[in-house]
């Protein structure tokens, strides 16, 4: 098994979440040695949450989890690129396919993307 380098960032390491079939870049998480050996061991992928301070199981309240379909590592060992099938039609908790739906457009931002889900529907009030 490849030995990830964890010590760079303080015991994480940011991991990438692609569609397998398409391409598109799904969002950016991190992961610690807990999560990485339960998204190796189980094929579905789980983050370390930042903001909670727990392991996540991505999709575990929403039904969207990210089946892995392939792993890459990069050159130094400290970020992961995770080809996933992303079931439910969205990854971002506000309910976009993409965490990356915003676009820069000259001094402001546009949405390019449709909502998936309404994520009060999902997690309750004050969730989005």
């Amino acid at each position: 098994m490849i030995q990830l380098d964890f010590e760079k960032m303080g015991g994480l390491i940011p991991a990438i979440a692609q569609e397998y079939s398409t391409g598109e870049v799904l969002m950016m998480a991190f992961m610690n040695r807990e999560s990485w050996e339960l998204t190796v061991k189980t094929g579905i992928v789980h983050y370390w949450s930042r903001s909670r301070n727990k392991l996540w199981k991505k999709g575990e309240s929403s039904g969207n989890v990210q089946e892995v379909k392939e792993i890459r590592v990069d050159c130094d060992n400290d970020c992961i690129l995770i080809k996933v099938n992303q079931v439910g039609g969205a990854a971002c908790h506000t309910g976009y396919r993409s965490c990356f739906y915003r676009v820069v457009d000259g001094n402001g931002e546009r949405v390019d993307c449709v909502k998936v889900f309404n994520p009060r529907e999902k997690y309750g009030e004050g969730n989005e």
